[in-house]
């Protein structure tokens, strides 16, 4: 028995997830629940459908579960002093200085008016700087002007990750900054691409590519060595599958996108990674950034960053903030939980108040923006099991 959880509480969690698996469910899965020093792993299914089985190191492609690490790899230049939190980003990202915002986020890209202050890191790392997914884009009947722009310029921000489309990192800032901003810089939440800007400032302010500031200022530091923005172990990378009506289809498999460099390493949504190398990750949270970041700069990143008019908007869905709202890149729980979850099938939370870790890698696709019930159920067996 795992100190601090219950026999019971382990017999339990292990059958909740293995309610979950299957070819027409998630055909694999590892859940990781770790209280202090102890851990406990559930490796579940198969790789792919028929295929070899999971094992604990298995890789997962983590999708937004990359932005709390971006958000972290922004703080440790900022604690380097190659960045300031509330500095105008104009002068490493001149793509986005002197902005126009449009009228109506759904209005014709023309419609415009200037913007009434610069873009700053701060606004990055809270997605409040003005471009990002809402809720009314999903809603509307007709894509709106400026995501079928986004489109044409291979953004692939404002969906599924897709790297085959981005091009390089000065290329995609340039086309970003051809648009208008969808809403005044501090106005209000936007889902995304936030992180997806905060890579190509943190590469230009540390004069390197991202993929080197993360494993240099990351995953070396903390031994993350299946953590990358892609990878060569093929024989242990999940295949991942979108849901449709007729059952699971592929939709990236070990050879394919995530096998090979990427031409922009997008913040937001790049990486792939195994539970132990989140686990790290998160202890370094709960450790106070020891041994990556200032303390300070750690509870900015893990408390509430927005404001009531912020969030009145509403996020992703009229109750998404309900019980949470957002610190730098992730959401905060009002229970004093953090963590975030990744659309093509991970989640990551952590909850210092109860010194527990809870990860969950799958390769399904998420069907809407809220967290699938397999996720669910196995974080509230996690916390049914504690002592």
């Amino acid at each position: 028995m795992a100190e601090g959880l219950t026999t019971a509480g382990l017999q339990r969690l292990s059958s909740v997830a293995e309610h979950h698996v299957g070819d027409t469910l998630v055909p694999g899965l590892v859940a990781l629940v770790a209280r202090g020093d102890e851990v406990h792993v559930e490796a579940l299914g198969s790789l792919s459908v028929g295929g070899r089985p999971v094992g604990r190191d298995a890789i997962f492609r983590i999708a937004s579960t990359t932005k709390p690490i971006t958000a972290a790899a922004t703080l440790a230049l900022v604690a380097e002093g190659l960045l300031e939190l509330d500095e105008p980003v104009d002068r490493l990202l001149p793509e986005l200085a002197q902005r126009r915002v449009l009228r109506r986020m759904d209005g014709p890209l023309d419609d415009t008016e200037p913007s009434r202050r610069a873009v700053t890191a701060r606004d990055l790392l809270t997605f409040t700087f003005g471009f990002g997914a809402v809720t009314e884009m999903f809603a509307s009947p007709m894509p709106w002007p400026v995501i079928e722009a986004a489109d044409e310029l291979c953004l692939a921000t404002l969906g599924p990750p897709n790297p085959v489309v981005q091009p390089d990192a000065d290329t995609w800032i340039s086309n970003l900054g051809k648009l208008p901003l969808m809403a005044q810089p501090g106005e209000r939440w936007m889902y995304n691409t936030g992180a997806s800007v905060l890579g190509v400032l943190v590469a230009r302010a540390a004069r390197q590519p991202f993929c080197d500031v993360v494993q240099s200022r990351i995953f070396e530091p903390l031994e993350m060595r299946d953590t990358a923005f892609w990878t060569t172990k093929s024989e242990r990378l999940a295949t991942a599958y979108r849901p449709s009506p007729g059952g699971l289809v592929a939709f990236d498999e070990p050879g394919g996108t995530w096998s090979r460099p990427p031409a922009f390493c997008d913040g937001a949504s790049g990486l792939v990674s195994t539970v132990d190398d989140l686990l790290a990750f998160a202890r370094m949270l709960m450790g106070d950034g020891t041994p990556l970041l200032p303390v300070e700069l750690v509870r900015e990143m893990t408390t509430d960053q927005l404001t009531t008019v912020q969030k009145a908007y509403g996020g992703l869905g009229e109750d998404f903030f309900a019980d949470q709202s957002w610190g730098f890149c992730q959401a905060v729980l009002q229970s004093g939980a953090y963590g975030w979850n990744g659309g093509l099938g991970s989640s990551w939370l952590v909850d210092p108040h109860h010194d527990l870790v809870v990860i969950v890698l799958t390769q399904r696709m998420f069907e809407s923006a809220s967290l699938p019930q397999v996720h669910r159920d196995i974080q509230q067996a996690a916390y049914a099991a504690l002592a």
